[in-house]
């Protein structure tokens, strides 16, 4: 590690120390929302001392070993221990340089989930709702709750569009990778020959609480247009306009909501999202300027980028960013079992933060 890293790692210790006081501290105490903030700040360096503790008793392990060496009766043993010493350094130094990738604050939040068809016509809205399913039983695993906003459903089944809340710990961080084009390639139900076809559908993940400063829009920029829910209600659907749709005009994004059953609640929930995708929009266009250099683009704003694959006569799972990320294990995992491909996703992800940490020092 260099010592430009190493010194890092040294801030990030004495930050941590600075917390316990301010935790300790009936000012900080008192104030509920600065609490909360520097808790959560705690929490996140406390992995940081821990293994900086490891690494300093497994330093002193060595240094023991080694002066043992010059004694013939303990010489073997005492490279046994200098080889596991050694061995945990080595673990535990690339601990802490994981340790320094910068946090993304947006990680452990909630998430906006858009599915759309694309591509493929009738077997494109049934595949969007097979990913749609598929990340909702994700979801129900993760102990994560999903409340749908709005859905066009497709003539034959699946969705034109569908849009829903995702609400749970880590939601952002597990699937942040997700946004893309993903094609499938199989033979519809709809195809009396056996033929196999090409369909596709866009993902669009986009973070409930923005990065940075809240988004300002400006009401003159909005267009708002009242209309009859067209989901369960019973004759309070029939009778009122309660769903909202909100224009952007200067970007053209369109928002629409119909759960609630009040105009206003449903105008609320709107200008939520709308102002979640104007965040994220800002953010994309930051990061797509600095992410060059990265493999997996994390809110690049490119929606077009085909990411992957998915094969059904052959069971195949391809991820087109990362070189060699094939699964032989569709079936599983487009009935909710993606742990292992968003866990290879996070490892690429990591590398590449990793790589380009080690170039700025």
């Amino acid at each position: 590690m260099t010592p430009s890293l190493r010194r890092k790692l040294e801030a990030l210790a004495e930050r941590r120390e600075e917390l316990e006081r301010l935790l300790a501290d009936p000012g900080v105490i008192g104030d509920a929302a600065r609490f909360r903030k520097c808790s959560r700040e705690f929490a996140q360096l406390e992995p940081v001392a821990v293994a900086l503790a490891e690494e300093l008793r497994a330093r002193q392990d060595l240094a023991t070993a080694q002066s043992m060496r010059g004694d013939p009766e303990m010489r073997e043993l005492a490279e046994e221990e200098i080889t596991d010493a050694q061995a945990r350094l080595d673990a535990l130094d690339a601990q802490l340089l994981a340790h320094l990738i910068p946090k993304d604050p947006r990680d452990e939040g909630d998430i906006y989930l858009e599915v759309r068809a694309g591509t493929g016509g009738d077997e494109a809205a049934i595949f969007a709702g097979d990913l749609f399913r598929m990340y909702s039983r994700y979801a129900e695993r993760q102990g994560w709750k999903v409340e749908v906003e709005s859905a066009s459903p497709g003539e034959h089944g699946g969705f034109k569009e569908i849009i829903a809340r995702v609400e749970g710990r880590g939601a952002y961080s597990r699937l942040k990778f997700e946004s893309g084009t993903h094609r499938v390639q199989r033979v519809p139900a709809t195809e009396s020959q056996g033929r196999i076809h090409t369909s596709a559908a866009t993902v669009a993940i986009i973070p409930v609480e923005p990065e940075g400063e809240p988004v300002e829009i400006n009401p003159a920029d909005l267009r708002i247009d009242t209309f009859r829910s067209s989901g369960a209600g019973g004759q309070h659907v029939n009778k009122t306009e309660s769903a909202i749709r909100i224009t952007h005009v200067p970007t053209g994004i369109v928002v629409e909501n119909q759960t609630e059953r009040s105009q206003h609640a449903n105008r609320d929930k709107a200008m939520r999202r709308l102002s979640a995708i104007l965040a994220e929009a800002q953010a994309a266009k930051a990061a797509a300027a600095q992410a060059s250099m990265r493999k997996l683009q994390v809110g690049s704003g490119d929606r077009s980028q085909r990411i992957r694959t998915y094969n059904f006569p052959q069971g195949r799972i391809t991820d087109h960013r990362v070189e060699g990320l094939t699964l032989y294990d569709l079936p599983h995992v487009i009935e909710g079992g993606m742990d292992d491909l968003i866990e290879r996703l996070q490892h690429e992800h990591q590398a590449d933060e990793l790589a380009q940490l080690t170039l700025e020092t």
